[in-house]
């Protein structure tokens, strides 16, 4: 399937292709990975008309970086020149490969953006933004230090990821920004009291991860699943025990809107997060070429107001059960503050 729906990140950001590719998962988090495959995947979206991959530089300590590097030096010509890459600094890493903070010192930013441009073999990044806040730096000087890399040319648009509505007002008061990262899908809603509206107040767009909960509401996960010791989901809130259960229950009430549309219930989900505003670009994390397909099949979905109101049924505002994160990192999001 080919896409040429396309949408602005915010008033100053590009314009992209309706659907972003999440590439996190071609590198940790979600157990084994096979890189032929995640390659073939990110040819097959570019190929397909997806413009925008997003990455972070702690994806794998680096990996993911040089692994979209290798699949951009051998793609078609038409998809290096088209490709859009966004990318997520400052997390804190150990050897072991546990976390230890964020770092938005202006130094840091630009030596982080530094090793970033090395690694994807490319002169610029496209969009650059903080994983979390470092909430020991001022957000004015974390996101001036990513205004200057513009002025250089290293950097075409400034981003944010998981901020609050004050702090998104402040970034916004020091530099143009163009989109907001953040979470955001059915079962993920809490960005519409006053995110969502203070990021469109500003002009400025939203990319939505997670849109489907880590695999959770795609229609392909089951209560017996076994997880590798390396994948985040073990230790998610919303996999566990009971908790899983109850949201694979809303998932099965989203399965009979999906039966009767004729269409599976990841493009029922993807589907409901396009509806939510030309403003919003969701990033679907498919590794494999056969889920990319189903997830932009979700671009010939249409939901109207009798649809709408059956899904809104099915899986109200606050339906999930369990948090998106574990605690200790749901401490780090300003976005939940």
């Amino acid at each position: 399937m080919t896409t040429t729906q396309t949408r602005a990140l915010g008033r100053t950001g590009p314009r992209v292709s309706a659907l972003g590719l999440g590439c996190m998962g071609m590198s940790a988090l979600y157990g084994d990975v096979d890189r032929a495959e995640s390659i073939a995947t990110i040819h097959a979206a570019l190929e397909a008309g997806v413009t925008l991959l997003d990455t972070g530089d702690f994806y794998g300590m680096g990996h993911n970086e040089l692994l979209i590097g290798e699949a951009l030096r051998t793609a078609s010509a038409a998809g290096r020149e088209q490709a859009l890459v966004s990318v997520k600094f400052g997390a804190l890493r150990d050897p072991d490969g546990g976390w230890s903070g964020y770092d938005g010192r202006p130094a840091a930013v630009k030596n982080f953006a530094a090793y970033s441009l090395q690694r994807l073999g490319t002169d610029h990044i496209d969009i650059y933004r903080i994983a979390r806040l470092d909430t020991d730096v001022p957000i004015e000087e974390t996101v001036g230090a990513i205004a200057e890399l513009v002025e250089q040319g290293y950097v075409r648009h400034i981003g944010l990821s998981e901020v609050g509505a004050g702090t998104i007002r402040r970034a916004a008061a020091t530099a143009p920004v163009s989109d907001l990262q953040i979470e955001y899908s059915l079962i993920s809603r809490g960005i519409e009291a006053e995110i969502l509206p203070t990021a469109r107040e500003l002009g400025i767009g939203v990319t939505a991860y997670g849109v489907l909960s880590r695999g959770l509401i795609s229609g392909h996960f089951s209560a017996d699943r076994q997880l590798a010791a390396n994948d985040f989901r073990a230790m998610s809130p919303r996999f566990q025990g009971e908790n899983l259960r109850h949201n694979l229950g809303l998932v099965e009430a989203l399965r009979e809107i999906a039966g009767r549309k004729g269409v599976s219930v990841a493009q029922i989900a993807i589907a409901w997060v396009l509806s939510r505003g030309e403003d919003i670009v969701p990033l679907v994390g498919a590794r494999r070429r056969d889920r990319l397909t189903e997830a932009l099949g979700a671009l010939a979905v249409t939901l109207d107001g009798p649809d709408l109101a059956a899904i809104e049924r099915a899986v109200p505002a606050g339906a999930a059960a369990g948090d998106r994160y574990p605690t200790g990192q749901l401490a780090h999001l300003d976005s939940e503050r």
